[in-house]
């Protein structure tokens, strides 16, 4: 027997996490057979902070996609299971210990709730490029710069000098799959 896979254990620590500390959490996760375990922009960061993004991103994804672990239903539901996982996923990053990283994660969550409340598309782009620059900062500019202007291609060439172009797509690619029958 091989083994396990890194992933494998992220997903595990996620689900766990979770499960001992709240009753909606274990009421909303879906059976195992129909959780989509894709780890989708992690890869583009250092990997001790995986489980911190991929938290974080779930968060993200039960508030305006397709969860991949959770099966949400009501609105209000959503919200506080999403809430919780940006919380967790916060605490996983903070115990990096780079204020500076926590600072690109904010400034990302603030990029695209405005993005969405103004039901504009691109989080793709916003998301890479933050990612897989965590705690380099710089984000501000070109984020809000794309807000305006709709063009996230400063944003794509960031994410892809910093990670390289084929991780870049296959982390869109993915995020593209959560949102495909949400809007």
């Amino acid at each position: 027997m091989g083994a396990e896979k890194p992933e494998n254990n992220l997903w595990r620590r996620l689900v766990s996490e979770g499960t001992g500390e709240s009753a909606l959490w274990n009421e909303l996760l879906l059976p195992e057979a129909k959780r989509n375990e894709q780890l989708a922009f992690s890869p583009l960061a250092a990997p001790r902070l995986a489980l911190g993004i991929e938290t974080i991103y779930e968060g993200y994804l039960v508030h305006y996609g397709s969860s991949r672990l959770f099966s949400p239903g009501d609105p209000n539901l959503a919200l506080l299971l999403g809430d919780r996982l940006y919380a967790h996923g916060l605490v996983h990053v903070s115990a990096v210990g780079s204020v500076a990283v926590v600072a690109d994660l904010a400034t990302l969550l603030e990029l695209c709730a405005r993005l969405q409340a103004e039901r504009k598309p691109g989080d793709g782009a916003l998301w890479a490029a933050a990612i897989s620059r965590l705690g380099q900062g710089g984000l501000s500019d070109p984020g809000n710069a794309f807000l305006d202007s709709g063009d996230d291609e400063p944003l794509l060439r960031m994410a892809r000098e910093a990670a390289g172009n084929e991780s870049v797509e296959r982390a869109l690619a993915i995020h593209a799959d959560m949102f495909q029958n949400t809007h």
